[in-house]
């Protein structure tokens, strides 16, 4: 089973979790695709609704042919609009404030 980098295999979670995303949080979702070293890729999801999700994959490769089959996701940049787009609640800054404290 060969996997290029033309045709790469997309998880199966990932799909899943990504899909799960665009239906909680609506359409169109936003994804920036980030390499984050030898752990693969970072796919940051902005859904229609403000909200932020991750899901991590082997590589940038993987983490756009995800999101070209995730139906209602559109890959982007960290541009203006997706900034602006991005809604980010007193529940997420407490969360990544306990990981900042360990």
């Amino acid at each position: 089973m060969a996997n290029s980098e033309e045709n790469p295999q997309v998880p199966a979670a990932a799909l899943r979790a990504a899909t799960a995303f665009v239906a909680a949080h609506g359409q169109p979702s936003r994804a920036v695709v980030e390499a984050i070293g030898r752990a693969g890729a970072r796919v940051v999801l902005v859904g229609e609704d403000g909200s932020m999700g991750d899901v991590v994959v082997p590589s940038t490769e993987v983490g756009a042919a995800l999101v070209e089959q995730v139906e209602g996701l559109e890959q982007t940049e960290w541009d203006r609009e997706t900034v602006a787009a991005t809604r980010i609640g007193a529940g997420h800054r407490a969360k990544m404030a306990a990981r900042a404290r360990g």
